[in-house]
């Protein structure tokens, strides 16, 4: 484990850290009642936690499709979650002006799967001083990511870890190769992305489908094989999100979850 965050020793922690709550920022009372749950049960189980919320969403499968609420909207909500509850917050970023914009409200800057080779991007975040977490790119392997891993250390930013999601199966799926987390540890900490791994992208309707009835299944097995961390998207209401909603899981659901994950660890540390 690392020490990568002020507010959160993980090095110290017993357990996996997590990071979750909703795809995108929908509201600023969504949000804080996602934060709020999660944090009662973290702190709790004694996980460590970061609260997760795109605040916007530019990977979208169809122009119609929600894309944000405003982004300094959005990134004011971050920073007013973080501040209330005294926890470390995760978005996304897509391009490099995004880093600069998105570091005065977060605390760790992520780099979707299908950019994680930009270079540009990743040492604009790099440059932040911010935590970075390049998620893998479905389309490749896990030895491709000592590459990415390496431009944002050689930047002058050893505050980085991998994101494993999952790799393109056919043209409609994804699977998880487990032999990547301990291969990527070789490089960085790991974060297992359950949900999206989950996903089925590319169907006809242009809306991304899921197979949310995996996920603990996954979940499992990612602590199982050595994950340092885990992402969970989860909505009180999975079916109502604006966003990926047919792959979270129900925020009611998250702590027993978690109660199982937390058994597979002590068995298998």
């Amino acid at each position: 484990m690392f020490n990568a965050l002020p507010t959160i020793n993980f090095k110290d922690s017993k357990n996996f850290f997590l990071i979750a709550g909703p795809c995108a920022i929908e509201g600023e009372q969504m949000a804080m009642d996602i934060a709020g749950k999660i944090v009662e049960i973290t702190n709790e189980l004694e996980i460590p936690y970061i609260f997760k919320g795109s605040f916007k969403k530019a990977n979208r499968s169809r122009l119609d499709s929600f894309t944000g609420i405003g982004n300094e909207k959005a990134l004011e909500i971050l920073k007013k979650v973080g501040e209330t509850y005294t926890i470390p917050t995760i978005t996304d970023i897509h391009i490099p002006e995004d880093a600069a914009l998105a570091a005065k409200y977060v605390d760790v800057l992520q780099i979707p799967a299908f950019l994680f080779r930009q270079t540009d991007l990743l040492v604009a975040a790099a440059n932040t001083g911010k935590v970075v977490s390049i998620k893998k790119g479905q389309f490749a392997g896990p030895e491709a990511m000592r590459f990415a891993v390496d431009k944002v250390k050689d930047s002058g930013n050893n505050n980085v870890w991998i994101t494993e999601r999952g790799t393109t199966f056919g043209y409609q799926d994804l699977v998880v190769d487990f032999r990547s987390i301990p291969v990527m540890k070789n490089y960085a900490p790991v974060v297992m992305d359950i949900t999206h791994s989950l996903q089925q992208p590319n169907q006809t309707s242009g809306v991304t489908g899921g197979k949310p009835e995996l996920i603990s299944t996954i979940a499992k097995a990612a602590i199982a094989t050595g994950s340092d961390g885990l992402f969970i998207e989860t909505h009180p209401n999975p079916s109502e999100a604006k966003s990926d909603g047919a792959n979270m899981l129900p925020l009611d659901e998250l702590k027993s979850l978690l109660e199982k994950l937390l058994r597979v660890r002590k068995a298998v540390i």
